[in-house]
This record gives C-alpha cells, sequence and structure tokens, in this order.
C-alpha cells in the first residue's frame, strides 16, 4: 500500500509491505529553516498502542554519555534523514504515523506541524500470492537485547528464537505441505538440500494421511582423487531421509544432473490439477530457514502450476543435461520485451545458452527509476557491465562477499551504485568500543550455523526493477544470475510483472536487510579509527547542516531522498 500526505512543506510518502513501512519525507527549501530533524509517533490501531518511536542517535550536547544500546525518543533526538524504515511493523496492522518537525537547538528544541499518514500493511497471504521473508539477520542489535544471543534451538519449532528469526518462513513452508491432508491431494517436490527433520515429517504426514508424495532430491556424485564419490550433499540428504523413516517410494534420486539440482519448490495437485506453486530461495535446512536470508513465495495461479508440474515430471525421469535443455528451451524460450504488465512468467533451467543473462541485463537497461538485487555468488561480469552503464538513478546491490577484479571496477564505475556485503564484524568492531554501539554484545557465530557450504548471510536471489512505480519488474525463484545456474543447474525463476502489492513486499524487505549490512559496514570502519570525532559521528548534528547531503544534486542521499519522496 502506498499513501501520500502534506502539511506545511513537509510531505511523506509512506509504503507497507507486512513486516516493513518505509516513511520517504521531503521538505521546502522555507520548511527545512531551523529544522533539525523529525519526531515520528506510531499509533498501532490494530494492537490499541501509541507511542513516540526511539533511535539510538543523540545530541551530545544533552545526551553527552549514552550508554551503548541504548533507546532514545525521537522527540528529544530526532531523525536525521529523509528515509526512514519501521522494521518492526506486523502484517495486516493498521498504523498513522505522525511526523513532527523539529527545530531550534538542542536545549531549546521547537515543533513545527504535524504531517499525518494512515496506512495498512500488508497480509502474508494476499490470495494470489502470499509472501514469506525470514528475518536473515542473527548477529543484530534486536537479536542479542531479546536473546542474549543464545543460539537458537531449530529442533523445538515453539522454541522463540527460531519463532523470531524463521519469522514464518518456516510456518508458511509446513503449512503448504499439510495442505494435502487427503487421497484428494498430491505433492510434487523438487529439492537441494533437504535435511531439516521437521520437513521431511511433514511431508511423511501427508503421505500417511493418504496423499500421493513424490520428491526429487539432490543424488549425485562427484570426482574427487579419481574416483566418483557422493557429494556432501547426497550424503546428508540419504542420511536425514533414512532417519526420518521416509519410504523409498517417495523419493526420487537426481543424480544424472550435470551441476546440481538447485531448485527449491513444490507443487500441490488436487484431483490431480496442480492448483499452486511454493519456490523460492530456501533450502529445506535449518541454516535455510533460520540462519541465511531467504524468501518462500507461494503462487495461486493454475496456469503457472502446470508450468511447474510438467517441469517436475521432466526432473523426474532424471534426464541428462542435453535432454532437459532440449526440453527448457522448447517450453520456457528466452522472453522477448513484450511480456505483458500484470503477468507471471516462469522460466527454467538448464539451458543451451546462456543468453537469458543479456536479457536479464537489458531488463536493468531499461529500468526509469531504480535496481535492486541480491547476489549471494557474485555478480556476473555481463551484469556488471549493465551496472558500469552512466545512470542518474541509484543502484542498490547486497552481496555476500566483497566483490574483486574487473567485476568490482565495472560495478563500482558509477557512483550511483551503493553496495551493502554480508560478512561478519570482524574482531576489531566486536572488540573495540564505539560510543553508543554495542557491538561486542551481538551474536557473531552465523558462520558456524552454518558449517558447510559457500553461502552463509545473503542466499535470496531476486532482482527488483523500477519498484516504486505503477509498473515493478519482480524476479524470484531459486537461480543466482550466473552462466552456471542457467546452463548446468535445474533451476527455476519468476519474472512478476505489474504487481505493485508484491513489489512493496520485497521492496521493504530488501531495504531492511540492506540496511542491516551496510550498517555492519560503517560499525566495521569506525572500528578501524582512531579518531574521536568520526567515531562519534553516531551523534546527530546540533545544526541545520546536516540537511546538506539531501539537497545537494547527485549526492546518494539526495538521490535517496528524490527516489522515495
Amino acid at each position: 500500500m502506498r499513501k501520500r500526505n502534506l502539511q506545511d512543506g513537509i510531505s511523506v510518502h509512506a509504503i507497507s509491505g507486512t513486516y516493513v513501512v518505509l516513511l520517504g519525507l521531503n521538505a521546502t527549501e522555507d520548511a527545512r529553516k531551523r529544522l533539525l530533524g523529525f519526531a515520528i509517533e506510531r499509533e498501532d490501531h490494530t494492537e490499541k498502542e501509541r507511542y513516540w518511536l526511539k533511535g539510538f542517535r543523540t545530541f551530545e550536547e544533552t545526551e553527552p554519555d549514552p550508554q551503548p544500546g541504548s533507546l532514545h525518543s525521537t522527540l528529544e533526538h530526532p531523525i536525521q534523514s529523509f528515509l526512514w524504515g519501521d522494521y518492526s511493523a506486523k502484517p495486516n496492522h493498521s498504523y498513522t504515523y505522525r511526523i513532527r518537525p523539529v527545530l531550534g537547538k538542542p536545549k531549546r528544541l521547537e515543533y513545527g506541524t504535524d504531517v499525518v499518514v494512515q496506512i495498512k500493511t500488508e497480509n502474508v497471504d494476499m490470495g494470489e500470492h502470499a509472501i514469506f521473508f525470514n528475518r536473515g539477520a542473527i548477529a543484530s542489535q534486536a537479536y542479542a537485547r531479546k536473546f542474549q544471543n543464545r543460539a537458537p534451538d531449530s529442533e523445538d519449532l515453539t522454541d522463540k528464537a527460531t519463532v523470531w528469526l524463521s519469522r514464518g518462513l518456516m510456518e508458511g513452508a509446513l503449512e503448504f505441505i499439510s495442505q494435502a491432508k487427503s487421497s484428494r491431494y498430491s505433492l510434487r517436490t523438487a529439492v537441494y538440500e533437504f535435511n531439516f527433520a521437521p520437513f521431511l515429517e511433514a511431508f511423511k504426514e501427508a503421505d500417511a494421511a493418504g496423499a500421493d508424495v513424490k520428491i526429487i532430491y539432490e543424488a549425485g556424485s562427484q570426482k574427487k582423487e579419481g574416483k566418483m564419490i557422493p557429494t556432501s550433499t547426497t550424503t546428508a540428504n540419504n542420511e536425514a531421509i533414512k532417519k526420518a523413516g521416509i519410504r523409498k517410494e517417495l523419493v526420487i534420486p537426481r543424480k544424472k544432473r550435470k551441476n546440481i539440482p538447485h531448485n527449491k519448490f513444490i507443487v500441490l495437485l488436487e484431483n490431480k490439477i496442480p492448483i499452486e506453486v511454493w519456490t523460492g530461495s530456501t533450502n529445506f535446512t535449518s541454516s535455510g530457514f533460520l540462519g541465511q536470508s531467504n524468501v518462500g513465495h507461494v503462487v495461486r495461479n493454475r496456469e503457472v502450476a502446470k508450468m511447474y508440474h510438467d517441469y517436475w515430471q521432466q526432473l523426474a525421469q532424471d534426464p541428462d543435461l542435453a535432454t532437459m535443455r532440449a526440453w527448457n528451451d522448447l517450453n520456457t524460450p528466452r522472453p522477448d520485451v513484450s511480456i505483458p504488465r500484470n503477468s507471471i512468467t516462469p522460466f527454467f533451467s538448464p539451458r543451451f545458452r546462456s543468453k537469458m543473462l543479456d536479457w536479464y541485463g537489458d531488463q536493468m537497461s531499461d529500468t526509469d527509476q531504480t535496481v535492486m538485487f541480491t547476489a549471494a555468488f557474485g555478480v556476473n561480469k555481463k551484469l556488471a557491465e549493465r551496472f558500469a552503464e552512466d545512470k542518474d538513478f541509484l543502484r542498490f546491490l547486497i552481496t555476500e562477499k566483497t566483490l574483486k577484479g574487473e567485476t568490482a571496477k565495472l560495478v563500482k564505475r558509477d557512483k550511483d551504485t551503493i553496495i551493502a556485503v554480508g560478512t561478519t564484524l570482524g574482531k576489531d568492531a566486536r572488540q573495540r568500543r564505539i560510543p553508543g554501539w554495542e557491538l561486542d554484545k551481538w551474536y557473531m557465530e552465523e558462520k558456524l550455523y552454518r558449517r558447510q557450504g559457500h553461502v552463509f548471510y545473503v542466499h535470496t536471489k531476486y532482482m527488483l526493477l523500477d519498484a516504486l512505480t505503477k509498473d515493478p519488474k519482480i524476479f524470484t525463484g531459486s537461480a543466482n544470475f550466473s552462466e552456471n545456474s542457467l546452463l548446468y543447474n535445474d533451476e527455476n525463476m519468476l519474472l512478476i510483472r505489474g504487481n505493485t502489492k508484491v513489489a512493496d513486499v520485497y521492496l521493504g524487505e530488501f531495504l531492511r536487510l540492506f540496511n542491516h549490512f551496510y550498517s555492519r559496514k560503517v560499525a566495521g570502519r569506525l572500528a578501524q579509527t582512531d579518531s574521536l570525532d568520526e567515531r562519534r559521528a553516531v551523534n546527530l548534528d546540533p545544526t541545520t547542516q546536516w540537511l546538506k547531503r539531501h539537497f545537494a544534486p547527485g549526492r546518494y542521499h539526495c538521490l535517496r531522498r528524490e527516489l522515495f519522496k
């Protein structure tokens, strides 16, 4: 949902997803005189709560030595930004936000006229679409405060830390499976990592209820020291299946794949007719649901479900690479630019050629407003070249690791590309005291939560184009935007075009994660400096100088204000 309001030169553009509400602010030249920032009050009409929101940053003049991690009312210590995100919102809730300009001096604050906007967050289940994002952020101040950094008990689905980290992703997947509760229903599943006990048990329960259950899973081998041996994923899957006691008639080993069978989807059939599909980036592991950032996306569209079922039927024959490529190229050819608005279009891999990367790049080049992109395994050079194009709008990128070499040069060529990296804070950031921060108390063992593999933080694979327009494009699924993914893996991807509600959910979650990792980048930089002035950058500016960067043409904060105003 999107709402706007204007009062005495201050405007607000509110955008609600499911768990996120974004407030894009703007101010005329007259309204900026003596402006120190904004106080924000939130009224929750669903839970009958009303209070002024709090932040970490303070005026040194009135709060010279804040306790690390302490929160302070924005009435006394305002928000000095023109974009603010409420990441504690809840789905299907009605909210009123009151934005109050804070003027004057820190010791003699004055207040302008309130700008009020009412908005309702989306339900996780919106009918044709149901979208589930987990937290994807164990190492955070919120987790430290709520759970004192104890590890979640992933085997206990009622454990409060487990529930908080899952934030509905695990529950949504289990609920999807539980729909198959009689012989009227069938489940057709294709998975890569399949060892999270609650899900193996859920498929067993569906089978016991009479549903027709079939699961394609990674069971291939790799060459090591001249011998073919099972991959580590194959071994983990086979051990989990045996331990769970799943009947062998339910499982179909995928052995003839070229690289990896990377799908993570389930098709639900009723009376043998495909009716909906669960897809996204989430592997069926505890790390997939609780550790890495991931999304599960349900589409209730019979045409889309049928295409996934047709694809599944091909995979069930355990075809070789050439056979699967031929089927995919015939049934999901490289699209042209005439894909209609308000449509859902699936694409499958492996394919004979990687020209789809050029098509993804064309979509990036054709954007008018912004690109938001998550890159778990880095950025392919063909797409990096599109980042290198000179554009007058912001492009946001979240990566698992710091980019290097030619790719890094291309991505960073245009100063309007902003990057956040999902890495640990590092020893310095944890041990050095930074005024206003509590980094040493954050839970730092994300990497230990997933002991094998290449991705520990950013596992989503989606791209959001022209998010705030009336014609957004959302690419989401299991496929990384890479040549290997297109040429050698079993993969699926959806293009959802023209659905602003879906775009608003992805937009809010992207910025939530982006800001989480970007703030860690800032914390790491502050931990490296001995400059007390720089380390006190967490303090608020007691003058109107803070406004300059938000109105300097071509600067990041100015472009961001213009994007969300």
